[in-house]
């Protein structure tokens, strides 16, 4: 009899694993606690695989040999428990399609511009003419592609969740951009299991394959000293480029590889910013390991169109120019969006708190910010935080209302910027669905 096979979650990740695992002749049954999207339902239908939503049936689902959750579903849930109390093995998609795929795998996680530095690693393989598939937390799910497409290489976005439930998997090429807090909420407030969750992207590393890290990440750094990494390491950072792996020198980034030096002006690179210098050296790091042409490499990263939702600058309106960082659902991600913004700023703040510090952005709000307009059901830690340093902090409470009072407060010649450092949750479907609603507000201004 074939294996069952139970998928709990029926978004873009649970619908994929469910379509590979009845190719490999499983047999499958997906459960969503919600409503399933009617997209996900007809495709379901159209497989013929059984499925059931608004709900979790036990017995069902307890007598399965090996289930895969979708990576929104805590550790902490009564079910999850269940099912390790009894031994049953859950796994996450990720580690599902890795059992089926041959193809060589780039796989990116960090705290922040991970999406970013996907998309442009992406770009990168792909302007470079190899057959490159997009995954993981971007682009569409593994398990599917794994299933109904014959790609080389994947180039796959990680969070922590998705590296949770990873025990075989194995990158080829791993990026490591940076470790902050987040999600701690996740981790039993430790710090420490958060960190070892981000490392877990090396885990079954040969020899044979490349760990591309960030050597300025003061966690990183210190992590290093207790590993022995078997991979080849490669740094990236603002000093001076190793022998084999990337820097800065004057304005121009330096990457080498094998007495292959690649240099480009720091000004043509298209995504501009400290940050965004620091995920363009990790992909083309990733480019010239995997033998990419460095006339292709410099091409990529001086073409690449930014991610919607993150740092986009998106309107002008009396001379306010109305920013979209959505995306920024942490501190650091905030921080980083500040920082690199030079005019006054009215900030759009707040959402479901991940156990935020906001004593790191004292200093640049101080600096930069002349009013916060809260956005989130419970705002008194914003409130908190910034009372003193802010003189003007507003409750609002849907998005219309905030870009209205934002656009109030704001005189030609400054920036309206939406990054709230904290997940959508309470007020949205999701931080697109935020991202969306407040171009819309600012279109209808």
């Amino acid at each position: 009899m074939a294996e069952k096979v139970v998928i709990l979650g029926a978004g873009e990740s649970g619908v994929g694993s469910a379509i590979l695992a009845q190719k490999q002749g499983l047999r499958v049954f997906v459960s969503d606690l919600g409503k399933i999207k009617d997209k996900y339902k007809k495709i379901l239908q159209q497989y013929r695989i059984a499925f059931e939503e608004g709900k979790h049936s036990e017995d069902e689902i307890l007598k399965a040999d090996l289930v895969i959750k979708s990576p929104g579903i805590p550790e902490k849930a009564p079910l999850v428990k269940k099912l390790r109390e009894m031994k049953v093995p859950v796994i996450s998609e990720i580690e599902f399609a890795g059992r089926y795929n041959n193809a060589k795998t780039i796989c990116i996680t960090g705290s922040n511009g991970k999406t970013t530095t996907t998309l442009l690693t992406y770009h990168l393989l792909k302007e470079a003419g190899l057959s490159v598939g997009l995954a993981g937390n971007v682009g569409s799910s593994f398990a599917w592609q794994v299933a109904e497409k014959d790609f080389d290489y994947y180039v796959i976005e990680l969070s922590s969740f998705q590296l949770d439930d990873m025990y075989q998997f194995k990158a080829d090429v791993a990026v490591l951009l940076n470790i902050t807090p987040d999600h701690l909420d996740r981790y039993e407030y430790k710090m420490q299991n958060y960190v070892d969750s981000k490392f877990r992207v090396i885990q079954n590393q040969t020899p044979d394959d490349f760990f591309i890290y960030c050597a300025d990440d003061p966690v990183i750094r210190e992590e290093l000293k207790k590993r022995h990494i078997p991979a080849t390491c490669l740094p990236f950072g603002w000093t001076e480029a190793p022998e084999n792996g990337a820097g800065v020198k004057g304005d121009n980034i330096i990457i080498n590889w094998k007495q292959n030096t690649f240099t480009m002006s720091i000004f043509d690179i298209a995504l501009q910013g400290r940050h965004n210098t620091y995920n363009s050296m990790a992909a083309g790091l990733a480019g010239m390991v995997l033998k990419i042409r460095n006339e292709k490499i410099r091409e990529s990263l001086a073409d690449f169109k930014g991610v919607e939702h993150r740092l986009e600058r998106f309107l002008k309106v009396h001379g306010i120019e109305f920013i979209n960082d959505s995306k920024a659902t942490n501190v650091n991600s905030t921080w980083y969006a500040l920082e690199c913004i030079n005019k006054p700023i009215v900030w759009i703040a707040g959402g479901v708190d991940k156990g935020n510090d906001y004593n790191d952005l004292k200093d640049l709000v101080g600096k930069k910010v002349k009013a916060i307009i809260c956005l989130g059901v419970d705002n008194h830690k914003i409130r908190e935080a910034f009372s003193g340093i802010v003189p003007d902090i507003i409750e609002t409470q849907d998005m219309k209302d905030a870009v209205r009072s934002a656009y109030y407060l704001a005189k030609d010649g400054e920036v309206v910027l939406l990054s709230p450092a904290c997940a959508s949750f309470d007020l949205f479907e999701n931080y697109e669905d935020r991202g969306r609603q407040f171009k819309t507000a600012v279109r209808e201004l």
